[in-house]
């Protein structure tokens, strides 16, 4: 399956326009509360919905839900928002859609989720980041399992990878059995960082946690191994599960003067292997355009 990452460009054209990211500042959270988070929420539940049905109208099955979800969960549990029974509802039928159709949703926190961070605060908040991404895959009646992947990067050294290795491993081991079933890490875009054979000895061998093949950060941490060895040592970490990679091509091969690390808008040379290998999350800036247009030029 191929997949595209939370913004559907061309649903969020229409008018109105449909889209599951509605959040709100901080101010705004101060001054209208957990009320309007519920609101938030269901609006955002609704298009969620919507943005599945389209996606398995046009033959997409794997989609990687925003994690703007619902606005500020940080703050409170999910059961004590307002209209709670109706949103609880309409996650369930997210769910029984995805379930229904055979698709595949992910979730993927953003950078600052830092399990192995030095600093306490920060690994607490980062435990609650996955918990309440757990939450929400829990209210929409889905499996416990990384093919409902939570995927996250460890993201740093901190100046001593051994340490911030097990620092990890002790993260994992205080989440939840349904955060800890659906976690998985990625490798990074930077050669001081996390490689896949690192994580996988480090991380997947230990814990069990899957390990996500990213194609092009592979390039910056490549440890002299192929794109195809990097795959397979991530794929021995999935188990039974079909793995998840990441695909996006380099936003300098078309011109311009951008970072080595950034995203082009679409991609043009899908790897006929790693399609047949694991479940592709796109990583371009067209999205579900991007999508299509590769799909459509490979039939």
């Amino acid at each position: 399956m191929l997949g595209y990452a939370c913004l559907n460009r061309t649903l969020r054209e229409r008018e109105p326009p449909l889209r599951c990211n509605r959040d709100m500042q901080r101010k705004t959270w101060e001054s209208r509360g957990v009320e309007y988070a519920a609101e938030l929420t269901l609006r955002n539940l609704t298009d969620l919905y919507e943005i599945l049905q389209w996606n398995v109208d046009h033959d997409i099955y794997f989609y990687r839900c925003t994690s703007d979800l619902v606005p500020w969960n940080s703050q409170f549990d999910l059961a004590d928002l307002p209209d709670y029974d109706r949103i609880a509802e309409r996650a369930a039928d997210c769910g029984a859609f995805v379930r229904d159709h055979g698709m595949r949703l992910t979730f993927h926190p953003a950078h600052w989720c830092k399990l192995a961070s030095d600093t306490e605060e920060t690994v607490e908040n980062s435990l609650n980041t996955v918990e309440y991404h757990a939450d929400w895959l829990d209210l929409m009646g889905l499996d416990r399992s990384p093919y409902y992947s939570i995927n996250v990067h460890i993201g740093a050294t901190y100046g001593d990878k051994a340490a911030t290795a097990e620092r990890f491993r002790d993260a994992v081991a205080r989440l939840s059995p349904g955060a800890r079933q659906r976690l998985t890490v990625e490798n990074d875009d930077k050669s001081s960082l996390w490689s896949v054979p690192e994580l996988v000895e480090e991380v997947g061998e230990t814990t069990g946690v899957p390990v996500v093949f990213d194609y092009h950060h592979h390039q910056f941490t490549d440890r002299g191994l192929t794109h195809r060895e990097a795959f397979d040592l991530a794929r021995g970490t999935w188990g039974d599960v079909r793995p998840i990679a990441h695909y996006s091509e380099p936003a300098r091969l078309y011109g311009g003067d951008a970072r080595p690390q950034a995203h082009a808008e679409h991609v043009t040379d899908l790897p006929a292997w790693l399609c047949e290998a694991a479940d592709v999350m796109l990583e371009a800036g067209a999205k579900e355009r991007a999508l299509l247009a590769v799909r459509d030029g490979r039939d």
